[in-house]
C-alpha cells in the first residue's frame, strides 16, 4: 500500500575544508627548488655573456674600421709619392739620364701599391657592414658613426699578471657553475625519491539535513589520514639516480673544461699585451726616427743638398713606418678590449667587490 499525502524530498547539506601536507623528509623539494634557482642563474649569466660578447664585437669592429681607414689614407699618400717618382723617372729616361728598366721597376712598385688600396677598401666596406649588423641595421643604410684612430686613447698601463680568482667574473664560468649546482640538486632529487614519503591529510566540516542546522552543535565532522609510502618495486628510480649522477659528472667535466679554457684565454691575452706593447714601443721609436729623417731630408732639399727623388723616397719610408705603427696601435687597443672581455667585463652585480679589486690591481 502507498502512503497518502504529498511526496517528500530530503537533502543533505555539508561544508568542509581539507588540508594536505607532504613532509620533505629526504629534502627532495628543497633540492628541486635549488635546481630551478640554478637554472635561472644560468640563463642570467648566458644573457650577460651575450651582452659582453656583443660589446666586444662592436668595439673590435670600430677599432678595425679606424685602422683600415688610416691605412688606406697612408697607402694613398705612398701611392701619390710613388707616382710622382715614376713621372720623374720617365723624364730622366727621356733626357737620357736613366735606363728604361728603371721605369719598369718603379712602375712595378706603383702598381703593387695601387693593388693594395682596393684590398684595404674591401676590408673596410665589409667591416662597415659587420658594424651595421651589430648595431641592428641593414648594411648600406648609413647613419652609423665613422671612427678614426684619433678618437681612441691607448691605455697607459695594463696588468701583465692578474689573480686567478678574478677570472670568475667571466659569465661562461658562472654559467657553467650554475649548471653544476643544478645537476647536483637534481641528483639530490633523484636520491630523495628512493626514500619513504610521508603524507598527512585532514578534513574539517559540518553536515546537516537543513541549512539552519549546518553550523549547529552535533553537525561537525572531521577526519585525519596519514600515509607513509616506500617505493619497493620501482626499477626506474635507481636508473634515474644513475642518470642524474652521470649528468652531474658531465656538468663537473664541463665546468673544469670551461675554467681551463678561460684561464688559457686570459693567459693568451696577457702575453699578447706584453708582446704587442714591446712591438708598439719599437715601432713608435722607428716612426720617430723616420719622421726625423724626413725632416732632415726636407731641410737638405730646401738647401739644394738633396734631390726631389730622395725627398720622395724619405716620404715613402716614413709612410711605410706609419702603416706599421697604425697596425700596432690598433692591436694594442684590441688587446685592451680582449682583456676586458676575458676578465668578464666586471659587470656582474654578484661580484662587485672582485670587480673593484681588479680595477685597483690594473691601476697599479
Amino acid at each position: 500500500m502507498g502512503q497518502a499525502g504529498d511526496s517528500r524530498e530530503f537533502s543533505l547539506y555539508n561544508t568542509s575544508v581539507g588540508v594536505h601536507y607532504t613532509f620533505d623528509l629526504a629534502g627532495g623539494n628543497r633540492r628541486a627548488l635549488e635546481a630551478l634557482a640554478a637554472k635561472v642563474d644560468y640563463q642570467r649569466y648566458q644573457l650577460a655573456g651575450a651582452r659582453l660578447t656583443m660589446a666586444a664585437n662592436i668595439v673590435t669592429a670600430a677599432i678595425t674600421q679606424a685602422r683600415l681607414a688610416a691605412q688606406i689614407q697612408t697607402t694613398a699618400a705612398i701611392l701619390d709619392s710613388q707616382e710622382k717618382q715614376l713621372g720623374m723617372t720617365r723624364e730622366r729616361v727621356r733626357l737620357g739620364q736613366a735606363a728604361p728598366d728603371d721605369v719598369l721597376a718603379m712602375q712595378t712598385q706603383v702598381e703593387q701599391t695601387r693593388a693594395d688600396v682596393p684590398l684595404l677598401r674591401n676590408q673596410l666596406q665589409q667591416n662597415e657592414h659587420l658594424l651595421a649588423v651589430f648595431a641592428g641595421q641593414a648594411p648600406g643604410t648609413g647613419g652609423l658613426p665613422f671612427f678614426s684612430m684619433e678618437e681612441f686613447t691607448l691605455p697607459v698601463d695594463l696588468p701583465l699578471t692578474v689573480p686567478s680568482e678574478l677570472v670568475r667574473l667571466r659569465p661562461d664560468i658562472q654559467a657553467a657553475e650554475a649548471m653544476l649546482r643544478s645537476a647536483n640538486a637534481e641528483y639530490g632529487v633523484a636520491i630523495a625519491k628512493l626514500y619513504p614519503q610521508l603524507n598527512i591529510s585532514a578534513n574539517l566540516g559540518s553536515q546537516a539535513l537543513t541549512t539552519g542546522a549546518l553550523f549547529g552543535s552535533g553537525s561537525a565532522i572531521w577526519s585525519v589520514v596519514g600515509q607513509l609510502t616506500q617505493p619497493l618495486f620501482h626499477p626506474g628510480l635507481p636508473a634515474e639516480k644513475r642518470a642524474a649522477l652521470a649528468a652531474f659528472d658531465a656538468a663537473a667535466a664541463n665546468y673544469r673544461s670551461v675554467v681551463l679554457e678561460s684561464l688559457r684565454n686570459v693567459a693568451d691575452v696577457l702575453r699578447a699585451l706584453e708582446n704587442n706593447a714591446q712591438r708598439l714601443t719599437a715601432l713608435s721609436a722607428a716612426d720617430t726616427a723616420a719622421q726625423g729623417s724626413l725632416e732632415s731630408m726636407q731641410r737638405q732639399y730646401a738647401l739644394g743638398a738633396a734631390s726631389y727623388t730622395q725627398l720622395l723616397v724619405a716620404q715613402q719610408q716614413s709612410q711605410q713606418t706609419r702603416i706599421s705603427l697604425i697596425d700596432a696601435q690598433a692591436r694594442r687597443l684590441l688587446d685592451s678590449a680582449a682583456l676586458y672581455q676575458a676578465m668578464g667585463g666586471g659587470s656582474s652585480s654578484d661580484d662587485e667587490t672582485a670587480a673593484k679589486s681588479y680595477q685597483t690591481y690594473a691601476s697599479k
